[in-house]
């Protein structure tokens, strides 16, 4: 009895090391924003910048890739991830972004729905990574971004949609190019801001 047991313990030992390791979870974070165009003059009313929607995968922490080059296939990675879900990260990408160009005195991301402001609605649309077919990867980036004048009236009423290709084929390159191309997008809304705040504060 003593010689069997001390073989059942031999054979579950071999079986435990047998056993794969579960791998570590990742979380990443974008590289820091690139600088806007400074603002020749605040606004006079204060930006208000809420959390961006999105529906499915987006709206998860976890990090999107596509199985073919079209993007039509898409899955989740299991151990690599946002340190934040992608509605919160951009939200306060665009917010330092803003202000850090000085667009307006005030950019926060709540204000009293009383407070009259300039608020910024995104919609997260596509956050993927994507095959080549020769080995290397793109990501591809699309947003729909408005912005609404204290009266509700549309300021700003578009999508942007960009994509980069990655510099190396881990991960860390993609986050890297995500970033490029989120300062890229935000750019041209920052432009198309503008040219409405411009026109509004020479009058």
């Amino acid at each position: 009895m003593k010689l069997r047991f001390l073989c059942f313990s031999a054979a579950l030992a071999l079986a435990a090391c047998n056993v794969p390791t579960v791998p570590d979870f990742t979380y990443y974070r974008l590289p820091k924003p690139q600088s806007l165009e400074a603002a020749r003059a605040p606004l006079r009313d204060a930006i208000v910048v809420d959390a961006f929607g999105a529906d499915g995968l987006y709206a998860d922490q976890a990090l999107v890739y596509a199985v073919d080059a079209d993007g039509q296939q898409l899955r989740q990675y299991h151990y690599q991830l946002w340190t934040d879900p992608p509605t919160r990260v951009l939200q306060r990408r665009l917010i330092v972004m803003l202000r850090e160009a000085g667009l307006s005195r005030e950019v926060t991301d709540e204000l009293p729905a009383s407070r009259a402001a300039i608020r910024i609605h995104g919609v997260l649309l596509r956050f993927d990574r994507v095959p080549k077919g020769d080995g290397s990867w793109s990501v591809s980036v699309s947003l729909k971004l408005r912005a609404d004048a204290p009266d509700g009236t549309p300021l700003v009423d578009e999508f942007y949609r960009d994509d980069e290709m990655v510099a190396g084929t881990d991960i860390k390159t993609s986050v890297d190019a995500y970033g490029v191309v989120l300062d890229r997008l935000f750019a041209r809304f920052y432009a198309d801001l503008r040219k409405h705040g411009d026109a509004a504060n020479a009058r």
